[in-house]
């Protein structure tokens, strides 16, 4: 994913999240900080959520297992759900846990087919 695309996503969903009353930050240089950051850090009064976004043209993702650990490891210190948030072209956004990736040798799967069975809409996400 190039970074302008990237960053329009990530724009998209902040701005998804603020019309529905919730206060999104988006956080500059998450993806090349030294520390672990996400993508977007949002909250409602009640909930706080940790979301490394993605956007992807095609069906399938690898995200390394480096980046989902640090992603749990900064929601763990930070008191807030981790999330991944990934924006399939044409067909909107999905919202998943890392348990609910499939795993492989140094990375996880993210899959259209995948996200559809396990992952959350943005509706269903921020009930």
């Amino acid at each position: 994913m190039s970074k302008a695309k990237g960053a329009r996503a990530e724009r998209e969903l902040f701005h998804m999240f603020y019309a529905n009353g919730w206060q999104p930050i988006r956080v500059a240089g998450s993806g090349s900080a030294t520390i672990p950051a996400p993508d977007l850090l949002v909250g409602n009064g009640s909930r706080v959520l940790a979301i490394e976004c993605k956007s992807l043209k095609n069906d399938k993702k690898y995200v390394t297992k480096e980046q989902v650990k640090e992603l749990r490891e900064f929601a763990r210190r930070f008191g807030a759900e981790p999330w991944l948030g990934i924006r399939f072209d044409n067909r909107g956004w999905y919202f998943l846990k890392h348990k609910d990736f499939k795993n492989s040798e140094k990375s996880f799967i993210m899959s259209l087919e995948l996200a559809r069975k396990k992952g959350l809409s943005f509706e269903d996400l921020i009930k």
